[in-house]
This record gives C-alpha cells, structure tokens and sequence, in this order.
C-alpha cells in the first residue's frame, strides 16, 4: 500500500517548496498591528501549553509549578488561564492532586517521548498508565526513523493503537518537523497522524536543534484544512519547541487566522507549546518586567 499516492488522490498533493515558502512569507509580512494588543496577547495566552519538560523536574519543582497556576488568577486578575501544563509521566498523579485552578488541562507526554525509539508495547502501556493517572491529554511522537525509512504504513498502524490506548482523552502527535525537512514529508506526516485519530497535530518535541518554524506550520494548517474538506473533521494545530518571543507567537497566531479561520483560534483547536513565552507576554500586556512563572 502506498500511501503517499493513497493519500495524494483523497487530500490533494500539496503546496511545492517554492510555493510554500512565498505564501508563509506572505503572511509573516501582512499580521495586522491590532494583533498586538493586549486583547490579542491575553488570547494567545489563553492557548499556551504551559511546559516544564526538565531532566531535573520531581513532585517538589511540579507542587511549585502548579502552585504558581493555581493563585495565577488572584495575581493577575484580568488574564485568561492558560490551557494546559505539559510534563513527563511521572508527575501526572501529582499535579492531578494539587492542581486548583479551573480549566487547566493536564498533558502529558508519553509513548517513548522523546524520540519514540521503543517497543511498541511499552508505548501503548505508557499510553494507557497516563490515562489511569488522570492526564487529560497526551503527546506522543511518531516515530520519524522509520518515517524517513518509507516505512509510512507502519507508522500509520502505530498511531492506530496509540489512539485505541489513549481512547477518551485529547491526542497530540509530534511530528517531530525539524527532522522531516520537507514540506512533502510534513505534509504527508500530518495526514497520517490525522488518519489515525489525532486530535491535534504538533511540530516538535523541543529535544532537537530544528524546532517550530513559520513553513512548518504552514504546511500543517493546509494539510488540516485538506483534510477537513475530506473528512469534515476538524483537527488542531500545536507549534512547540523555540517559541520565545511574542513575536514568534504572533506568527502563528496569524498564519493559523489565515489559513484555518477565526474558528480555529479557540484553545479546542489551536495551542503553542512554551515556556518562558509566558512570562514575555505577561511582560508585553502589563508594560513591565513579570517574572511570574
């Protein structure tokens, strides 16, 4: 079975290198100057996947962590939560416990994050551990070795039982963009991930040099607006990895506006993975330095 030309003749073949390139660099060029106001910025706080995804992360730092969420509104109290935190495993059970603050979904990563080089097996234990402890949500990577081998039906029925372990919550799959290099394989990565059930699709781990970039995006948000066409299922979109700057934000905040419409900015649909982007926005909205998280 060849995908490639399966899913060619269902979705379309996609935008070229060249075209791909123009059209992202269209839209960096054109955001509007109101999407820097401090109603904008609170919005894409509202998207935030906040994430510690540190080899020195335990229950004290994620306590801490959570703490700061949880009296987050009392210290500012005219911003939006943010959607999420984002860790390892491991600490899931303890964030359940001590996470107050309403709305605030627990993700997870898991499935041998983060590269995926592991037994399938254990991928779908991790997968349904993470379910049992209370995540929410989960990001898991494809496994990009055996993408970049042409082993793409493989990867496909992988994901399939990935999402059968992680029924009932929200999937993410990392498509780990850095490594694929091109718009055809982004795309066609994105296609695979929402054939098997993603309900987003995410470009990075953040483990690699190559994380978001602006064409990677891009080329995603096409992939999921071909594949609604199709499918009438809308699927999210999750840049991650490298995202600092409110400008950098700002991109994809307007790529995605472009490209999937005003529906696509709610946090159902659209999240950016990030760290210290908190802090920078909370900086920008209230004009002076805020290192709060």
């Amino acid at each position: 079975m060849n995908l490639i030309n399966t899913f060619n003749e269902k979705y379309g073949t996609g935008e070229s290198e060249q075209d791909t390139l123009t059209g992202t660099q269209e839209i960096i060029s054109s955001i509007p100057p109101e999407f820097s106001t401090p109603e904008h910025l609170k919005k894409i706080f509202s998207f935030l996947d906040l994430t510690t995804l540190n080899p020195e992360d335990n229950i004290a730092t994620a306590q801490k962590f959570t703490n700061n969420l949880n009296v987050f509104a009392s210290s500012f109290p005219e911003m939006p939560s943010v959607a999420a935190i984002c860790v390892y495993p491991l600490l899931v059970e303890g964030i359940r416990l001590y996470l107050k603050a309403p709305g605030v979904k627990i993700a997870a990563v898991g499935a041998g994050f983060p590269s995926s080089q592991t037994f399938l097996a254990i991928k779908l234990a991790e997968c349904g551990l993470l379910v049992k402890k209370g995540a929410d949500e989960i990001d898991v990577v494809i496994s990009a070795g055996r993408f970049l081998a042409g082993e793409h039906l493989a990867v496909l029925n992988e994901l399939i039982l990935i999402r059968e372990a992680t029924a009932g919550v929200k999937l993410k799959v990392i498509l780990e963009t850095g490594l694929l290099k091109t718009a055809e394989n982004i795309r066609l990565a994105s296609i695979i991930a929402m054939e098997a059930g993603a309900d987003f699709i995410k470009t990075s781990t953040g483990k690699i040099p190559v994380a978001a970039t602006p064409g990677a995006v891009y080329t995603m948000a096409r992939a999921i607006r071909d594949f609604q066409k199709v499918s009438n299922k809308a699927v999210g979109i999750k840049p991650a990895g490298g995202i600092v700057e409110v400008s950098d934000a700002l991109v994809y905040y307007h790529m995605i506006f472009k490209l999937l419409g005003e529906e696509w900015l709610i946090p159902g649909r659209f999240r950016i993975g990030a760290s210290r982007l908190a802090n920078n926005l909370l900086s920008r909205i209230t004009e002076r330095e805020v290192l709060y998280f």
